[in-house]
């Protein structure tokens, strides 16, 4: 039930008439964060996922049990609703339809499918997407695999980057048939592009980065785009952070001397947090 709550909230986003752009989190202490600064929604992305859990680059080495443990602390630690980006779905489509499955139990509210082909293909210096029809597969699988009625489930393509913003229309369409929840784009250049697609389609729109044009979120309102992301500056700004006070620490500075570095504080109140949650849950007999 609570789980379904979070997949309601992502869905009022997705029928409302705002723009909302969602919290960029990748573990148990950023959704925290994300949830207490008052986020409607985190972002649960591939390349934060692979640096999270592996240290790797966005490069498909991560699977789907490593994606899915990572979003199930996460779902522990928060009630904040997660859109996940779950890839190519890992494999076929038989393999998006048991993603769906298993993120569906690890509490995500949302989840994308993309038409793109991963892993890149050897020798292939630029993304390529698989066919129109293993796309419609793809979201006809993962629609298949979804028990929970409320799971948001977006088709998403980057053709608008990869071959023409006409293919993409042309995909988004036939994604859009299978039925759904809504549309996620990457590669949006311009204005008249998302205007195109926002007038040959119907579902609501997610957005991925884009120009700084494309960067109110009234206009982006205007268009149906519901969902803007922006990136993942937390994991970055998080490892420099590490890395600027590991280094201090190296060098010989004191702790009670580090200077210039974040504070503790929020670390500190989200462990005391975390301790009343322990203690209450045992008073209610719910831990063994």
């Amino acid at each position: 039930m609570a789980f379904r709550t979070r997949r309601e909230k992502l869905r009022l986003i997705l029928s409302g008439s705002a723009c909302v752009h969602p919290g960029s989190v990748y573990d148990a202490i950023s959704i925290r964060i994300a949830e207490d600064l008052g986020f409607p929604l985190g972002m649960f992305g591939g390349s934060v996922a692979s640096l999270a859990v592996l240290g790797d680059p966005d490069i498909t080495l991560i699977t789907l049990t490593e994606l899915c443990e990572q979003m199930r602390r996460m779902s522990r630690a928060a009630s904040l609703p997660v859109l996940v980006d779950a890839d190519h779905g890992y494999g076929n489509a038989l393999n998006v339809r048991r993603t769906v499955q298993e993120l569906e139990a690890a509490g995500a509210a949302g989840l994308t499918i993309e038409d793109t082909l991963l892993p890149a293909a050897f020798g292939e210096a630029k993304a390529q997407l698989i066919s129109l029809e293993e796309g419609v597969g793809k979201m006809k699988a993962a629609l298949d695999g979804r028990s929970d009625p409320s799971l948001v489930i977006i088709g998403r393509t980057g053709a608008a980057s990869i071959t023409s913003i006409e293919d993409a229309i042309k995909r988004a369409k036939a994604y859009e048939a299978t039925g759904v929840d809504a549309l996620f784009f990457t590669g949006i250049k311009s204005r008249a592009e998302l205007e195109a697609i926002a007038s040959a389609t119907r579902l609501p729109i997610v957005l991925g980065g884009a120009p700084d044009e494309l960067n109110t979120l009234d206009y982006l309102a205007s268009q149906r785009v519901r969902i803007a992301l922006q990136g993942h500056a937390p994991i970055a700004a998080a490892t420099r952070a590490v890395y600027d006070t590991l280094k201090a620490l190296r060098e010989g500075t004191a702790p009670k001397e580090l200077k210039g570095l974040p504070s503790a504080d929020l670390t500190n109140r989200v462990m005391r947090e975390a301790e009343v949650k322990a203690r209450s849950a045992d008073l209610l007999g719910l831990k063994k």
